[in-house]
């Protein structure tokens, strides 16, 4: 029993090992000398460490203005992802109105269609009102695509769980839909908002196709698309690449790592709701 409990852990450790091998050689490169990594065999460690690759990023490749550009698009996809996805979620789950348990099937439904092939008509139709290249481009339409439907599901099964009694109480002592949503339903979806937070803000800071498309001035790039460009222009500069690339994952690894704990809750909890 033991040994058994032994060799478990050990696969454990060897997995994740394995699984931060990459991460952690990214980011020794990153501290490398311009040039250094490309020798053979390629080391593990920076002789001599040194912060001119990330000064290099920030200074002459524009590597600031992406990064502000993706905290921007990424926080206002969430909080109207967020504000959508919840009272959809809560309509959808408390409130009684006609064909709703059907409506609701049609939005599951949307499941099924793959983003790729909405993406031309949605292209045009921005194109039309004068979107294109702006940061609503990006925004508006990520607040419904699929995994808004995915968020609207995750709050609806975990409204279910609400005490019907509560909300009556509630209504019965002369509070608003409003009020009630706003002082009781809200206090009770934490977790599950917090972990859709995470899921949104995730999703979106590594999008790359959507802003590709839309975005065609570089002043407006995200970090994705910027770290792409820059790669064109410097794909020897393994070293340069690699700080973009801690650039780029350091920020929603910090923010996962932060809220592991509430994400974790918010998938436990809703998963035996409804």
């Amino acid at each position: 029993m033991i040994w058994s409990k032994w060799w478990i852990n050990g696969a454990l450790v060897a997995a994740a090992a394995l699984v931060l091998f990459p991460l952690a050689w990214m980011l020794s490169v990153s501290f490398m000398q311009p040039g250094t990594a490309g020798s053979l065999p390629p080391p593990m460690l920076p002789a001599h460490p040194t912060l001119g690759n990330y000064r290099e990023l920030f200074a002459h490749a524009g590597m600031g203005r992406y990064f502000a550009n993706s905290v921007f698009i990424s926080t206002s996809i969430t909080l109207l992802s967020l504000v959508c996805n919840t009272l959809a979620g809560y309509a959808f789950a408390k409130l009684r109105f006609a064909g709703r348990e059907k409506l609701f099937g049609l939005l599951i439904g949307g499941l099924v269609i793959p983003a790729q092939v909405a993406m031309l008509p949605l292209f045009l139709l921005l194109k039309y009102v004068g979107l294109v290249n702006t940061y609503a481009g990006v925004i508006l339409p990520s607040t419904a695509t699929v995994f808004g439907i995915v968020g609207i599901f995750l709050v609806r099964q975990y409204a279910r769980g609400i005490p019907d009694d509560l909300l009556e109480a509630a209504r019965v002592d002369g509070a608003g839909e409003l009020r009630i949503f706003v002082q009781i339903v809200l206090p009770l979806l934490k977790p599950i908002l917090v972990t859709l937070a995470v899921l949104t803000f995730l999703t979106a800071w590594n999008d790359f196709m959507w802003p590709l498309i839309v975005l065609t001035g570089q002043q407006h790039y995200t970090l994705p698309v910027g770290l792409a460009s820059l790669s064109r222009e410097h794909v020897q500069d393994f070293e340069l690449m690699m700080a973009g690339a801690v650039i780029t994952v350091l920020p929603v690894l910090v923010l996962f790592l932060a809220l592991q704990r509430y994400y974790l809750r918010g998938l436990l909890l809703g998963s035996v709701k409804g």
